[in-house]
């Protein structure tokens, strides 16, 4: 190939789906035009900033706090000094030596598994794969619920690559990158499950009437008893007594319909001022129906002579204040 051509095929006819392609011709050029697969391997390390990122954590969580600890190092800001005394060539090196045999002890030992949770996918996933995975999530978080918006999405296989998990659909979920980084290669838990429904007998919300919008694992109807036009129930499909028991995609779907509710409603009724949002959690605090639920309530101008205190009126006596 000669120069043009090579030219040609970076300005017109490479198609990328990432930035692979490029990183490796230029980390061939970097390196005088031929390299080993390692050394492009640890080209490609240097340009991933997620890795940076989640180095820069794991070394302030643990060895920057312990040789801290032990007066070894010094921190001024970002700055890690080494508190020794000058050392000369001879030192160093001797130092250095330890370092690596320390390093070679442990790694004798401990072998490939302490990269565990960096060796999880030893084989890439294919796009077509991934886009299912993706799909079936609705571009969610299966535990937290956070979407593309909010955090990097993930593909996760459940039961880790190095302990035997495929590369097939039944075995990913999509979870963001703080979840995914937090889940460890020993945890096999099946997040898409956590919110599965299991229906309760008799409760009025586990067998729903005329659901108005859902989202997720929640889903929205309108109040039997009104407070005022437009009063709107949030429930969790999943039968729980309250809303301390929801989990935190519950929480977020719910967020999320709440506030689509919320913009619908102002805009199919221009009345609408502003609105109340509560839940009633046991006996004392007025819960009738076991099952967790959110109230929305559109307020409107004068719909009550005094609305000052606005949900402090669970307690009449202490409304105003």
């Amino acid at each position: 190939m000669t120069y043009d051509e090579l030219i040609d095929f970076l300005e017109n006819r490479m198609r990328m789906s990432h930035i692979y392609q490029p990183l490796l011709i230029k980390s061939l050029i970097d390196s005088g035009g031929a390299a080993t697969i390692r050394q492009l391997a640890q080209a490609f390390l240097a340009q991933d900033e997620s890795q940076i990122i989640f180095y820069e954590k794991r070394i302030k969580q643990m060895p920057l706090k312990v040789l801290k600890n032990h007066k070894v190092i010094v921190q001024d800001g970002e700055l890690v000094t080494l508190n020794t005394e000058r050392l000369n060539f001879q030192q160093r090196l001797t130092v250095k030596m330890i370092c690596e045999q320390k390093m070679q002890e442990f790694l004798g030992k401990k072998g490939l598994s302490l990269w565990d949770y960096r060796l999880g996918e030893t084989e890439p996933i294919p796009d077509s794969l991934r886009y299912q995975a993706l799909k079936a999530s609705g571009g969610r978080c299966a535990l937290c619920g956070a979407t593309k918006n909010e955090a990097p999405l993930e593909i996760d296989h459940i039961i880790p690559r190095s302990r035997g998990g495929k590369n097939e659909l039944a075995n990913l979920q999509v979870l963001c990158s703080k979840c995914n980084r937090a889940k460890s290669n020993k945890d096999r838990t099946d997040f898409r499950k956590s919110c599965d429904s299991n229906p309760e007998p008799g409760c009025p919300f586990c067998s729903p009437r005329e659901i108005f919008e859902e989202y997720g694992n929640v889903y929205a109807i309108r109040d039997k008893h009104p407070v005022t036009a437009g009063h709107m129930l949030i429930i969790p499909y999943r039968h729980i007594p309250d809303y301390f028991s929801m989990n935190a995609r519950e929480k977020s779907d719910s967020d999320r319909l709440i506030v689509y509710l919320r913009n619908k409603a102002m805009t199919d009724d221009p009345s609408i001022m502003g609105f109340n949002i509560g839940t009633n959690c046991g006996i004392a605090a007025g819960q009738t129906i076991f099952h967790a639920h959110l109230h929305l309530i559109p307020r409107r101008n004068g719909d009550t002579p005094k609305p000052r205190g606005g949900v402090r009126g669970v307690i009449p006596s202490r409304m105003s204040y």
